[in-house]
């Protein structure tokens, strides 16, 4: 096992290092990386999934190609065409409500974007810091960007719920914290709080379990990743090809987020997609984006714990 740290290239929801273990098990290389702020408890799901994929590898694929969302994290107007361009993705995700920003902020962000790609589709994403009002009023302001579905708006699936019952279908409502992070992700569906909803692979506890969970909810699916290296991407990749029916782009496009990777072909988009291809690990890549001691014996520690609560033997 290999513990990593990888500098991001600007920071993303607060963070600006990926760090997390890399495991070669019997089908093949896995990643283990929850926040370090996340319990382990919580962190525990995230390693039953990153052991299925070491041990059993990832679900059949039903298409080749997976396409993706460009990533437009809290930069200013300037440097959003920019990245436009370098991801030359047709639909962009701008993340929106940063701390430190206000509204103007955030509609300067995506009519830059709109601008940038007229054709396209543009989503954002909230991560849950508005209340229902201060979401209401930011969603009708933004609408006029023709939004494709704005992505976990406020953090409780009651107000989610609420919110896209005042909203009336003038934008739809994506939910991602309200199913990795909650007790019950069914909830969603029983209050009718979103109109699609977001699956990552690590939280979730695995492909075959988000399989599961899709079908269960019964609403259009994005897959997405949790800004992981190529070795935790292919297993958001994988369940994405997995899928059986997959209308919207998902958010894989995260690898251009890291200053290196442990591969020396990252799954990185061409055209806007990603093809389903097996990553080959790089030994001296690995090397490059390896933990120092101090932060391998913080992992090492967490790991030992969590997969006591895990109750699974290590990858």
């Amino acid at each position: 096992m290999i513990v990593f740290d990888i500098p991001l290239q600007v920071p993303f929801r607060g963070v600006t290092r990926r760090q997390g273990i890399l495991f070669e098990g019997e089908a093949g290389w896995a990643e283990w990386s929850p926040f370090r702020e996340y319990s382990d408890q919580e962190a525990a799901t995230w390693l039953r999934a990153t052991a299925t994929v070491a041990r059993e590898g990832h679900p059949e694929p039903l298409r080749d190609r997976v396409a993706v969302n460009g990533i437009i994290p809290a930069i200013g107007p300037g440097e959003v065409a920019r990245r436009v361009a370098e991801s030359g993705c047709r639909t962009l995700k701008v993340k929106v409500a940063a701390p430190g920003e206000d509204l103007d902020d955030d509609v300067a962000r995506v009519a830059t974007a709109r601008a940038a790609l007229p054709g396209g589709a543009i989503r954002v994403d909230a991560n849950g810091a508005w209340t229902p009002d201060q979401a209401e009023d930011a969603i009708r302001e933004l609408a006029q960007f023709d939004l494709e579905y704005v992505e976990q708006p406020c953090a409780r699936v009651e107000e989610l719920a609420e919110l896209r019952r005042r909203l009336d279908g003038v934008v739809a409502i994506a939910a991602d914290e309200s199913i990795r992070r909650a007790t019950d992700p069914l909830r969603v569906r029983e209050l009718d709080a979103a109109d699609v909803v977001v699956l990552k692979v690590q939280p979730l506890g695995g492909a075959i379990a988000c399989l599961d969970l899709a079908e269960r909810l019964g609403l259009p699916v994005v897959v997405s990743s949790a800004v992981e290296t190529s070795v935790g991407l292919e297993a958001g990749l994988r369940l994405a090809a997995a899928l059986p029916e997959l209308p919207f782009a998902c958010g894989l496009e995260t690898g251009r987020l890291l200053t290196c990777d442990v591969t020396a072909h990252p799954l990185q988009p061409v055209a806007g997609q990603i093809e389903v291809r097996p990553v080959r690990v790089d030994a001296d890549l690995l090397t490059a984006c390896r933990a120092d001691a101090r932060t391998e014996r913080w992992w090492l520690d967490r790991l030992h714990r969590v997969a006591a609560v895990a109750e699974v033997g290590l990858p």
